[in-house]
């Protein structure tokens, strides 16, 4: 395409960003064009790109998180920047009917929304019941009343509307999950948690690293700095909680739906954050040996804690031992000259263990090329990616894939990364037994003990281009590569079962009903 013309207020406005032109351009042409499909081979399979684990590998596993891990500095990675919009979507739809005169149509009506009665039937099983029914009684209204009368407005205003809780633009992380007895906690809250579990520190302490958005950050950290001392108390640690926000360089041009750039009312370019791949660069200013990856909703109530920890530790434990044979084998193939017993051991582990594909090439290859193939392929960033059993859930799964160079990888792919039009790419897509929870355990020193610049493992290309509204009309946004898609291609991935348990999102309110959510059966 023609390079779009900026003006000089649009190069003023892009520089102070820290973007440059040339990205901006590029952007442009990739939203033209349309991000590449992913080029599915099969998908992983317990025994063909997914581990499952036998109780003696699990107990051992366990044995050198516990015993070589708390040698590791270690810390929990937790993007947070998501407000609770969508959480509340069903609700904040109804309460806009309501506000507008439209009535409800009765339960069980063809034209009712029923996630709306799913909440107002089991509203008293919120964490934050509480919270809503002292918002009506402070307005001297009964909460519990107009349940019973099927009277939502009143409910639904007191719950979104900007001068009550809000709940809906809150961050996702401030709204209460769980119930125990009088008290409750947030997601926020529930991380700490967890962390205490499986991220401790070699000083005795837990190091966790919220990501959030600038407008939330202060009102974040004042609450977390409020509770810190009572979890601090409750479970004998001691918390190093760090924060950070996506950087403006990082954000991406927003098009009309003729691929022209929108504009802003005072005719300012309209950029939108470049979505969870631009953390790649928050999580390649972390200082750490291990850092476990998880999303703020994916959290239960504390009855399940010791199962989710057990296999937190299993995976890191995991990453510990594969690492030390990565360790092992790039020692040996950097002494000199480089021997075939290890070359032969080598490419063995490279290809059973981390399930990278040698070069076509390569048996004929010398010693010396063999050697430097090798050591191409084991130094590079490690992850332990935990998948559960497929059980419908939308998002993204494990797959082997080939790229542009007809090399084939493991990676974690997003059903809009899949061209489902292609009837055999389809297929493969629908074939999937797994699903990515999220549940990330990553290595990102090398075998001399330096950080990796992770910005070197990322395919650029490998972008999403979303479908947003902005003032009520259609727009398109270019999205980073994934954090765990496309910013994470050229590393060493391994893939291992872990059990539904260990998965419970939020993406909604009523999914907070779920056994996991709930203190009791």
């Amino acid at each position: 395409m023609e390079p779009f013309k900026l003006s000089s207020s649009d190069m003023a406005q892009i520089s102070a960003s820290g973007i440059t032109a040339d990205k901006i351009q590029h952007q442009l042409s990739t939203i033209v064009r349309g991000a590449p499909y992913t080029a599915l081979v099969r998908p992983c399979t317990v025994g063909d790109g997914i581990w499952r684990l036998s109780k003696d590998q699990m107990d051992q596993a366990l044995y050198l998180s516990e015993t070589a891990g708390a040698d590791k500095k270690k810390i929990k990675f937790v993007p947070a920047s998501g407000a609770a919009t969508r959480m509340f979507k069903h609700q904040t739809a109804a309460y806009q009917r309501l506000l507008s005169g439209e009535p409800d149509p009765p339960a069980g009506d063809g034209h009712a929304d029923p996630e709306l009665f799913k909440f107002m039937d089991h509203c008293q099983k919120f964490a934050f019941y509480g919270d809503l029914a002292a918002s009506l009684a402070r307005a001297g209204g009964q909460l519990e009343k107009f349940l019973t009368e099927r009277h939502f407005l009143p409910v639904l205003e007191h719950l979104i509307s900007d001068k009550r809780l809000d709940y809906a633009a809150l961050p996702k992380g401030l709204i209460k999950f769980h119930a125990y007895g009088t008290e409750s906690r947030t997601a926020f809250e529930e991380h700490l948690v967890e962390g205490a579990g499986y991220a401790g520190t070699p000083e005795g302490g837990c190091a966790v690293h919220f990501t959030v958005s600038p407008q939330h950050q202060e009102r974040i950290v004042s609450f977390l700095k409020q509770w810190l001392p009572v979890y601090e108390n409750r479970f004998k640690t001691r918390f190093h909680l760090s924060f950070s926000t996506q950087k403006s360089d990082t954000d991406t041009i927003a098009v009309d739906m003729e691929n022209r750039p929108c504009r802003l009312p005072d005719g300012r370019l309209l950029f939108r954050p470049g979505g969870h791949g631009a953390l790649i660069g928050n999580l390649n200013a972390l200082e750490a040996d291990i850092v476990f990856i998880k999303n703020i909703d994916n959290v239960a109530h504390e009855r399940y804690l010791p199962e989710i920890v057990k296999w937190k530790k299993t995976l890191c434990g995991l990453l510990i031992e594969i690492k030390r044979q990565v360790f092992y084998f790039l020692e040996q193939l950097h002494g000199q000259p480089p021997h075939d017993e290890v070359i032969k051991k080598a490419a063995l582990f490279v290809q059973k263990t981390i399930s990278r594909e040698l070069p076509v090439s390569f048996d004929a290859d010398t010693l010396e090329s063999k050697r430097q193939v090798l050591i191409n392929l084991l130094n590079r960033p490690l992850r332990v990616c935990g998948m559960v059993p497929n059980a419908g859930d939308p998002g993204g799964g494990p797959f082997w894939t080939r790229d542009l160079k007809g090399e084939t990888s493991l990676q974690i792919v997003e059903t809009s990364q899949i061209d489902t039009r292609n009837p055999q790419q389809r297929a493969i897509a629908n074939g999937a037994t797994h699903f990515n929870p999220v549940d990330l355990v990553c290595g990102i020193k090398n075998w001399r003990n330096e950080p990796f610049d992770l910005s070197r493992y990322v395919d650029e290309e490998a972008v999403f281009i979303a479908s947003k509204t902005e003032g009520g009309r259609p727009i398109k946004a270019l999205e980073l590569p994934g954090l765990w898609n496309g910013a994470m291609a050229f590393w060493n991935t391994v893939f291992v079962e872990v059990p539904p348990i260990t998965f419970n999102p939020v993406k909604e309110v009523t999914d907070l009903l779920k056994k996991g959510h709930q203190p009791e059966d």
